[in-house]
């Protein structure tokens, strides 16, 4: 998964971060790499989509305006540009089934060279697409300057689908100050433990998926659980540092007047959980794709991963030979967290906009595309469609028949709000290196969460000023 965020422009700033991809992903290769350390390009099996979807007019029963879908009379021809290469092709030829009378042009490129080449066409004023898929972490770069079509307004109306949708999935694609909406909320993806439940059982540790989350929310449990395991030449999971890494992604970084949001006393406990786990070596500290943790999953030595929750598959695609062996569960010690995700945005030089609405539209609100999506493990975003029995009720047998959806969804409840800000990169950098620095010298974890905040508002201050002005532009 593509983890590791790098430096680049955006319209009117300069930042940037490369961070991993809802659906679409690259083998990690260390946890100092933002929204936890999950590798491949993966994801839990679910129901199989119809060989012909026939055309629905409404994704869920009822007549409300949220339900309905976009009227087959719509005309033109839109571009999408997207970075999933699994999917896209058969989205689109389902929906041009149902509206023949729109073409669609999908490119699908590299997640990179996507939102590189997107952001340079916008910078441009040409050349930009009518629709893009844009993952969350690099919706910084087309934040500021009005680029993106704001889908709260005419003729779009977004907010009628706001009651369906998480709020972190609201929230996490408008700017900061929630004044608008730039991206349609698609996929979720909450971060999800998966474990050999097969030697959990064998060693007389919790191995039922709600018994075992539950164990593992008592700090005492799960590091008493954790020391078991590597009493026996087991790890954990992947990262070391996992856990601080995925509590600060819970919360984001700054809030919509730009303060740190770090500095918690929620920070400072897991901080201190981490340092305890690291000191009994509870990780490898290395990627399960790597030939090296490939061979210490197949010799049952690393015992769990953490991931969002597209792992199922990966693990799969892996470890065919483990199958019935995995479960999933929820993360320990009370975190909650959302590991990436992806939307659709509308540039705003796009040229048929009504056409690629309805495009969206349908993307999100057809049952037929959700039975497309969800086959390739896309979680639906919206409330309305992971209530649905063919999908809420699919089991995984490579999970051992566990019905993971369930978990997902209600995970997907209890995931806080955050923004997402062009200075998440700097205060990224400042974190990482002090968190590592802390948990290399032992040095006491509060001086160090307050520390991190008054650096990262004294180093960051002119970026900050920089995009609050953007914002008011």
């Amino acid at each position: 998964m593509i983890q590791k965020r790098g430096t680049k422009a955006w319209p009117i700033l300069l930042a940037g971060m490369m961070m991993l991809s809802a659906c679409s992903s690259a083998p990690a290769t260390s946890s100092v790499n933002n929204s936890s350390n999950n590798a491949n390009k993966s994801t839990s099996t679910a129901a199989e989509a119809t060989a012909a979807p026939e055309a629905t007019e409404g994704a869920a029963a009822g007549d409300s305006t949220a339900s309905a879908l976009p009227s087959k009379d719509i005309t033109g021809e839109v571009t999408v540009w997207a970075f999933n290469e699994t999917v896209f092709d058969e989205i689109g030829q389902a929906f041009m089934a149902e509206y023949p009378g729109i073409k669609l042009n999908t490119v699908v490129m590299p997640f990179g060279d996507l939102h590189d080449k997107l952001q340079t066409t916008i910078a441009a004023g040409s050349g930009a697409p009518d629709v893009a898929e844009v993952e969350m972490y690099q919706l910084h770069r087309y934040m500021t300057g009005h680029v993106l079509e704001n889908l709260l307004e005419e003729p779009y109306n977004a907010a009628q689908y706001k009651d369906l949708v998480h709020p972190f999935n609201w929230e996490r694609w408008m700017t900061p100050d929630s004044s608008e909406l730039l991206g349609m909320p698609w996929d979720m993806t909450p971060g999800v433990y998966y474990y050999r439940a097969d030697i959990f059982e064998e060693l007389g540790l919790p191995s039922d998926p709600t018994e075992l989350g539950e164990y593992m929310q008592d700090e005492e449990n799960f590091l008493n659980l954790v020391q078991i395991l590597k009493a026996n030449g087991k790890y954990f999971m992947e990262w070391s540092d996992g856990p601080i890494v995925w509590a600060g992604d819970e919360v984001g970084y700054f809030d919509k007047d730009m303060n740190w949001l770090r500095n918690t006393d929620k920070m400072v406990k897991v901080l201190d959980i981490t340092k305890r786990g690291q000191q009994l070596g509870w990780a490898p500290h290395i990627g399960y794709t790597t030939d090296e943790g490939k061979q210490l999953v197949l010799k049952g030595d690393l015992v769990g991963v953490v991931s969002g929750s597209f792992g199922a598959r990966g693990l799969q695609e892996t470890f065919p030979e483990l199958a019935g062996k995995w479960r999933a569960t929820r993360l320990p010690v009370g975190i909650n967290v959302g590991m990436g995700g992806s939307s659709f945005v509308i540039p705003a030089q796009s040229k048929n906009k009504e056409a690629a609405w309805a495009y969206i539209q349908w993307s999100m609100r057809s049952e037929n595309a959700w039975k497309i999506w969800t086959k390739h493990s896309i979680q639906p975003g919206y409330k309305d469609m992971s209530s649905l029995d063919w999908y809420a009720n699919t089991k995984n047998e490579y999970l051992g028949g566990q019905e993971e959806f369930k978990l997902y969804e209600q995970l997907s409840n209890d995931i806080p709000v955050k923004h997402l800000t062009p200075v998440d990169n700097k205060g990224w950098e400042i974190f990482i290196t002090a968190i590592g620095d802390a948990l290399a010298k032992n040095t006491d974890s509060k001086t160090v969460i307050q520390k991190i905040g008054d650096d990262v508002m004294a180093q960051a201050a002119k970026e900050i000023a920089s995009f609050k002005q953007a914002m008011q532009e």
